[in-house]
């Protein structure tokens, strides 16, 4: 039998749930060593609610020798020095998105991993739903033919009560709004199966429906590599919020995930769905989703850990959606189209 994997968590607050069910589930192949957050309340909290030990020592907690590895879920403008302490004690480094609030950032982290020779994964649970595995493979095998028209579509709301938490949608804190803190799940997705984006031209804006320093609607167009062209529409203000979805126009077919859903409508008429409908989050409860995928990425970085292979989702993968945000921001501030930056 395989030995658990020891795990600190660090990061105890609202996007903690899906992760804390996640590894209930998976006990018989994580040891949940230690949980710390900076707040008592959130730790004390955390403890009775999914008996996990806490502590509020971090420094113990990155030297312990029972922890192999971390799963960070702090907000994003908390994780360069966490990850420079855990993986200088050699812990390998799973963190949820973004890796960080800027690109550059993003880049730093997963440099510090690569000189400390520890692995680096990054939650994107969306990659590991049933319904992307199947359009993944469809698209690998050939089956759709090629992609030639894309749609990215997340239409979700969020009412002000959500933006008034201190720092929520910050460029000091978050890194900007909808873009990096919700449709970024929408555009890993969509760039694992079409390859890179390599240029856009966007409008970022705030609506009236919200208090708050970024942006909360995107629109955009979008140039891929494959010579495929997109559409992108991303917001938090479009009221009470509906699933987001990726339709991919094929030689073949036409290929829509939605709602944990991949329905195939064939060119010869068929109908074709895969997967189970779910909640997605994209409504005034922002944690109305299942915690199935979560728990497939945290045990594929635990196998990668103990087997040393690489995770399914990888720092350095992480980063082509970062080029992506930072594209269509920096062409709505422009008024131009803006070139997408390549991976080295």
């Amino acid at each position: 039998m395989t030995q658990k994997l020891g795990l600190a968590v660090v990061g105890l607050g609202m996007a903690a749930k899906p992760h804390a069910l996640a590894l209930q589930a998976l006990g018989d192949r994580i040891d949940v060593i230690g949980a710390y957050a900076r707040s008592e309340s959130s730790r004390v909290a955390f403890a009775q609610t999914y008996g996990f030990p806490v502590t509020d020592d971090l420094a113990a907690l990155a030297e312990d020798p029972r922890v192999q590895a971390v799963l960070l879920i702090t907000p994003p403008n908390a994780r360069q020095d966490i990850v420079a302490r855990f993986s200088a004690a050699g812990k390998h480094v799973l963190s949820e998105k973004p890796l960080e609030r800027t690109t550059a950032a993003a880049k730093a982290i997963v440099a510090t991993c690569d000189q400390a020779g520890v692995h680096l994964g990054v939650v994107f649970q969306h990659r590991f739903r049933a319904a992307s595995e199947k359009l993944t493979d469809l698209l690998a095998a050939g089956a759709l033919g090629q992609i030639r028209v894309v749609r990215a579509e997340v239409p979700w709301w969020r009412d002000q009560a959500y933006y008034d938490e201190p720092g929520r949608g910050s460029y000091a804190r978050d890194g900007g709004g909808v873009l990096i803190s919700q449709a970024i799940h929408t555009l890993d997705l969509m760039l694992s199966v079409t390859g890179p984006v390599t240029s856009v031209q966007a409008i970022c804006a705030t609506t009236p429906f919200h208090q708050m320093e970024s942006e909360d609607v995107v629109a955009g167009a979008m140039q891929f590599a494959s010579g495929a062209v997109g559409a992108l529409f991303a917001s938090t203000a479009s009221f009470p919020g509906e699933a987001e979805a990726l339709r991919f126009d094929c030689d073949k077919a036409s290929a829509t995930l939605q709602s944990g859903v991949l329905t195939v409508h064939w060119r010869d008429g068929r109908v074709e769905t895969f997967g189970e409908t779910a909640g997605t989050g994209g409504g005034s409860d922002p944690m109305a989703f299942p915690f199935d995928w979560h728990q497939s990425l945290i045990a594929d970085f635990a196998e990668a850990v103990q087997t040393g292979r690489a995770p399914r989702v990888t720092g350095a993968m992480a980063l082509d959606v970062h080029r992506l945000i930072s594209a269509l921001e920096a062409s709505s501030k422009s008024g131009t189209r803006v070139e997408v930056e390549t991976a080295p």
